[in-house]
């Protein structure tokens, strides 16, 4: 699939096999998708440019990497996509972080945006934009649409599990938007929630079902 890339490390496979199960308490389901986030973005990350500084440590001048200037920003779509914040500002603490907030309608399974908040300077920001599932896509199509009528440099969505309807409608929508995701699921069902998924991740991470 191009621009998408699904991640096949142990630990995050087997954290996501813990987060599944049906008993797993909102108490570790919320630590574990901060630490699946912490090791997807580890993994995003990865082609991010450097430069070389000069520094002194206590025996010696030297030059080491250093990232070449390069402003970041996480935005959640609310309210799952809070869940994942953490665990990446764990690895980028001077992320800035805005918040894209949608419902989506329980009769067309469409999303409904209600709130959208940027970091001002999210022109000169290359964003990471969070979500736990890419079911239908409508949601994570739409956020990507209020992003880039912002222009932020860049943008890469994270989810931790898809339905390949999801994967599909997104790339088609969003061609140039990379898609780092955690497992491909089986499909949707007939209530557009993702087979066998592990249910509504909002629900899960903040206990209100």
């Amino acid at each position: 699939m191009i621009n998408v890339t699904i991640f096949d490390h142990p630990l995050i496979q087997h954290k996501l096999s813990i987060m599944r199960q049906k008993e797993t308490s909102s108490k570790d389901f919320r630590a574990l998708v901060s630490e699946i986030a912490m090791l997807m973005c580890f993994e995003a990350t990865r082609d991010l440019p450097l430069e070389d500084v000069e520094i002194e440590t206590p025996i010696c001048k030297t030059t080491v990497k250093h990232l070449a200037g390069k402003k970041l920003a996480i935005v959640p779509i609310l309210r799952a996509g809070l869940g994942m914040v953490d665990g990446i500002l764990t690895l980028i603490p001077s992320a800035r972080v805005g918040h894209i907030g949608m419902y989506r309608d329980e009769n067309t399974h469409q999303p409904v945006e209600y709130f959208c908040k940027l970091p001002k300077d999210i022109e000169d920001r290359d964003v990471f934009l969070v979500d736990p599932m890419l079911a239908t896509g409508g949601s994570a199509i739409d956020a990507v649409k209020q992003l880039k009528k912002r222009n932020p440099r860049s943008i890469r969505f994270l989810c931790l599990i898809a339905a390949p309807e999801g994967i599909e409608a997104f790339t088609a929508a969003c061609p140039d938007v990379p898609v780092y995701c955690a497992a491909l699921d089986e499909k949707l069902n007939e209530n557009a929630y993702i087979v066998p998924g592990l249910g509504d991740a909002g629900d899960r991470i903040f206990g209100t079902k």
